[in-house]
């Protein structure tokens, strides 16, 4: 039995697909922008000993990281969910 979603049963699903891709691409462009601009704070602050502002800078860069992974992961998973979804 093959089961796969009709992504054509819906008018405007091409639009929605760009709309999407182009949200992934905005959402990894500010994470990868936001991560410079933490690490460079977090590198300054650390060197001159403002070790509050050191802190957030690193908070930055991990919140970064984690907006990407989640941003990337997403594709990841809806393609591992549309495979299962096949084998059912």
């Amino acid at each position: 039995m093959d089961v796969f979603p009709d992504f054509d049963g819906l008018a405007g699903i091409s639009d929605l697909r760009e709309v999407v891709g182009a949200l992934l691409m905005f959402a990894l462009v500010i994470a990868v922008l936001m991560l410079i601009v933490s690490a460079i704070i977090w590198a300054v602050s650390s060197s001159t000993g403002n070790y509050s502002a050191a802190s957030k800078g690193r908070v930055g860069v991990l919140v970064s990281l984690g907006g990407a992974i989640l941003a990337g992961a997403g594709v990841a998973w809806m393609n591992w969910l549309l495979g299962v979804g096949q084998q059912l």
